[in-house]
């Protein structure tokens, strides 16, 4: 499981700060034009969960935000960007190929995460708010996302224990829900209705105080061992 860095919990107060990111964060994106430490910024991380997809690079505007070529099932920590109407590009690595254009919006003091979905031929961006917040005494907040294009609707519950979502469909995607906290959770996602098990996660711990999202993406039918279905968990944020 991929941990992200601790992100205290007055950091969404200090967003307009874009020196203090710098500080907190694991690497900083900064535009060409001179740093503006008065205007607003906001926090973007990324996830690349298009089956199949060539090493990328990822750029806002005429930046780019990686150090290294971005594969699938890759995720980028959270990244301080100047707020207002962005241009997200991504291009196969060290080339002028352009995969995708989007335009995405980043309203000031906001986290969000930015999702690659879909195939090669189709590709999309699912842009989500990150709502983060101190869960409450003695549990975890968990948000659940579906990014397998292919798959049926499913649901995505703990092993032997509850179902958190049902339903779910391609694109879709939960609030984060409390979860008792745990050192070592199983989560399944399962065929919709039914007790058919298309991905598992083992050994998941999920830690008081902290907030996590869960994807699942992949293929039904997938080309390779690459792009089977699978099912990720990141850490947000956590809070002292």
């Amino acid at each position: 499981m991929n941990i992200r860095k601790n992100i205290p919990g007055n950091l969404l107060t200090k967003v307009g700060t874009a020196g203090l990111l710098c500080l907190l964060l694991t690497s900083c994106l900064k535009d060409y034009t001179p740093p503006n430490i008065n205007q607003p910024t906001a926090l973007l991380s990324f996830v690349q969960a298009s089956p199949d997809e060539q090493p990328l690079d990822f750029f806002l505007n005429g930046d780019k935000v990686n150090q290294s070529a971005i594969y699938y099932g890759n995720y980028l920590n959270y990244v301080s960007a100047y707020a207002g109407s962005r241009t997200a590009n991504f291009y196969t690595t060290g080339t002028t190929a352009i995969l995708l254009s989007a335009t995405i919006t980043l309203n000031p003091g906001a986290a969000y995460s930015l999702f690659l979905a879909n195939v090669p031929t189709s590709p999309e961006v699912l842009l989500l708010t990150d709502t983060l917040t101190k869960p409450v005494a003695g549990s975890a907040s968990l948000r659940f996302v579906d990014l397998s294009p292919d798959a049926p609707n499913v649901d995505f519950a703990i092993k032997g224990g509850a179902v958190l979502v049902h339903n779910m469909g391609h694109k879709g995607f939960t609030t984060f829900l409390s979860v008792p906290v745990n050192p070592g959770y199983t989560f399944e996602v399962r065929k919709s209705g039914t007790t058919t098990v298309l991905a598992t996660l083992m050994d998941v711990p999920l830690a008081a105080g902290s907030v996590y999202t869960a994807w699942f993406d992949g293929l039904a039918t997938p080309t390779n061992n690459n792009d089977r279905l699978s099912l990720n968990v990141v850490t947000n944020a956590f809070f002292n």
